[in-house]
């Protein structure tokens, strides 16, 4: 039988090999390393989340995203900061072992301990597909979770539905939502979108850079 052989080309246009994916690229740095001020609430790492527990690939309270991606949230930061207020980030970098603990989660039936606080309309077994995905954008290393704080007060702006809510109250244009509350939206919103992040309709909290640095790849190294 002949052996295969696979050369990995170009990453930024084709999927790296998935040896590779297990190593953090040397365009990849640690947020709070370029800018310190930026707040950090980094949910996976501990037990504040929808799993309940400190998810698979977290070995640290660290934001690792793509240099690119890091770099323009610092400019979010400093555009925010002159607004008095601060970004206060929930989760960055995603390896997909972290994901693979999510869909392992949905198909356990009998751990429904967070449904009240995150999918309270919603069976478990609706989450997966519409909510979660066997593959995020996230561990492509350019897509981030955040919400903004007044940096007086130290408080975060209302948006009317808490991070990784499962429903459509987290959707930005939902007409639950007060007034106040779609204000504060749209301001993450315009603020993200002026330095190159793409919003996700139904996840306020959800931002993309455009273009991705690494669309077709999907990373697995731990975040340490």
């Amino acid at each position: 039988m002949k052996k295969q052989i696979i050369f990995c080309i170009a990453p930024l246009l084709f999927s790296a090999c998935a040896s590779s994916n297990n190593v953090m690229p040397e365009d990849f740095i640690a947020l709070g390393e370029l800018d310190p001020s930026i707040e950090m609430d980094i949910r996976y790492f501990g037990s504040n989340n929808f799993v309940g527990i400190k998810v698979e690939g977290y070995e640290a309270p660290k934001c690792i995203l793509q240099r690119n991606a890091a770099k323009a949230l610092a400019q979010v930061q400093q555009t925010a900061k002159a607004k008095g207020l601060t970004l206060k980030v929930f989760d960055c970098y995603r390896p997909q072992r972290a994901v693979d603990h999510f869909v392992r989660w949905v198909e356990d039936d009998n751990d429904i301990e967070t449904k009240a606080e995150y999918y309270p309309n919603l069976a478990k077994d609706k989450l997966l597909g519409g909510y979660i995905a066997a593959q995020s954008g996230h561990s492509r290393g350019a897509t981030v979770d955040l919400t903004l704080v007044d940096s007086s007060s130290g408080k975060e702006l209302d948006m009317g539905s808490p991070f990784d809510m499962f429903d459509t109250l987290s959707n930005t244009d939902d007409p639950r939502i007060s007034e106040a509350q779609r204000k504060n939206r749209y301001l993450l919103r315009d603020l993200m979108m002026a330095q190159g992040f793409a919003p996700y309709p139904l996840e306020w909290w959800h931002f993309s850079l455009k273009p991705q640095p690494y669309p077709n790849t999907y990373f697995d190294f731990v975040v340490r």
